[in-house]
């Protein structure tokens, strides 16, 4: 009872750090290299759900609500109410699953964020500074929580320890102060959802509704503190800690102040799980223009939970880019995997399927041991006249440590997805943020994009 106690414990003071770390957050105060991040970050995320927008699913989902409202939904050139604006734009923004990500947090800080925090800078007025105080006070703790979560197998990221940074930033928000954005954290950790990792192996869309459950749920967090309904109490050590998952408190508050997550992150390239990404790196290294009679078999070497996205059957489209023989199979054939390349036409194609059906996927512990700082794989293609070829990647390109994405790539991105309009109109958006004496003028004009 005694150690149960003291983790408790641990768990308030680590809330109470962290309310205090969000409440004086100030944009002025940040070196210009996490200035410059954010806007990034942000210019990406939003950029990502423009184009998710366009596909099929989430315009049906989105249809299928009819309350009225301001906020923008990204990329649809329409607006919606507080609550369903944040389901929407979060299925857009992991649809195509070319948003951003943490390595270290094994998930999707700023997708779990920024469709609460845009509803709310419509809903609240503030400035744009302010804004992006909230977003970013949001995204570091949303990271902060995904490092200190190890969650069970089986269970995925989206929808659990996401809720607390969308907690943070709508705290911020609504002009809470560091008690009351910390009741809003241990709120938050008891409405994470269980998610089961299977979903998004069989290509149910439900696995891209969690993002839009998480956002919710911190709004409502944080409308609870602000309603004196919420309490520091020990419920992450419980919910994450315990049910679905184990808790690292300490990582909780390391370095902070110190250490900004967002700096850590990755962008992604091809549209398809971040787990996929270095061995589709990897045959991007060693490709040459062979037939796919020519390959007699495919090996795949990676880390453990990698290693499990190695289904040959693709119902849908998500199904197709949790798999990493369909994703090696479409990189062999064309050299690139975009947004298209999960479609039905590529994921019947007989060809596809037999050289999908030669690709073996297994985990090694080299690679597993690597973790997390380098989220490695290793290819070789065997062809069938008895030669090999080989090529490794240590961490995928995009990512922070290893041949990360600037500007120039990410405006490249997101000009082959939307055109060179749309896309520039939200790079225009997001630069105009910081001057902007309330933060809804700018977001406003999401709505044309």
């Amino acid at each position: 009872m005694t150690e149960r106690v003291q983790a408790v414990r641990g768990v308030s003071e680590a809330l109470r750090d962290l309310g205090r770390f969000a409440d004086r957050l100030t944009w002025d105060d940040l070196a210009p290299e996490i200035q410059d991040r954010t806007l990034l970050v942000l210019f990406d995320t939003l950029g990502v759900a423009a184009a998710g927008a366009r596909t099929s699913e989430v315009g049906s989902f989105a249809n299928s609500w009819t309350e009225k409202g301001t906020v923008p939904l990204v990329g649809l050139r329409r607006t919606a109410g507080t609550e369903p604006s944040i389901w929407i734009n979060a299925m857009s923004i992991c649809s195509l699953e070319l948003d951003e990500g943490s390595k270290f947090a094994r998930g999707h800080p700023a997708g779990h964020v920024l469709p609460g925090a845009l509803a709310l800078g419509i809903e609240t007025g503030r400035s744009g500074k302010e804004w992006l105080e909230a977003f970013l006070a949001g995204y570091e703790i949303a990271a902060r929580f995904g490092r200190a979560t190890r969650l069970h197998p089986g269970v995925h990221p989206h929808g659990n320890w996401g809720c607390t940074g969308a907690a943070a930033a709508a705290a911020r928000l609504f002009g809470l102060d560091a008690e009351q954005i910390a009741a809003s954290l241990d709120a938050a950790a008891g409405l994470v959802l269980a998610t089961p990792f299977e979903s998004a192996f069989t290509g149910n869309l439900v696995r891209n509704a969690w993002m839009g459950a998480a956002g919710a749920a911190g709004v409502v967090a944080a409308r609870m503190a602000a309603g004196g309904l919420a309490r520091v109490d020990d419920t992450a050590a419980h919910s994450l800690g315990r049910i679905l998952g184990s808790f690292a408190v300490e990582d909780l508050t390391t370095d902070l102040d110190v250490r900004f997550e967002i700096s850590g992150g990755y962008f992604k390239r091809h549209a398809a799980c971040a787990y996929t990404h270095p061995a589709a790196d990897a045959v991007e290294m060693l490709r040459e223009p062979w037939t796919a009679e020519q390959i007699a078999s495919v090996d795949v070497e990676t880390y453990g939970i990698a290693a499990s996205l190695n289904r040959v059957e693709w119902p849908s489209r998500l199904a197709a880019m949790f798999s990493i023989p369909y994703v090696v199979a479409l990189m062999l054939l064309d050299g690139s995997f975009g947004p298209d390349a999960a479609n039905a036409e590529r994921r019947t194609d007989p060809l596809v399927r037999a050289l999908a059906e030669k690709v073996t996927v297994r985990a090694t512990d080299e690679f597993e041991r690597r973790l997390p700082e380098r989220r490695g794989a290793r290819v070789t293609v065997h062809l069938a006249d008895g030669t090999s070829r080989r090529a490794e990647v240590e961490n995928p390109i995009g990512d922070a440590a290893h041949d990360p994405l600037e500007w120039p790539q990410i405006r490249s991105k997101l000009h082959d997805l939307l055109g060179g309009s749309a896309s520039g109109r939200i790079e225009d958006i997001v630069r105009t943020l910081p001057e902007a004496s309330r933060a809804l003028n700018p977001l406003s004009a999401l709505e044309e994009v």
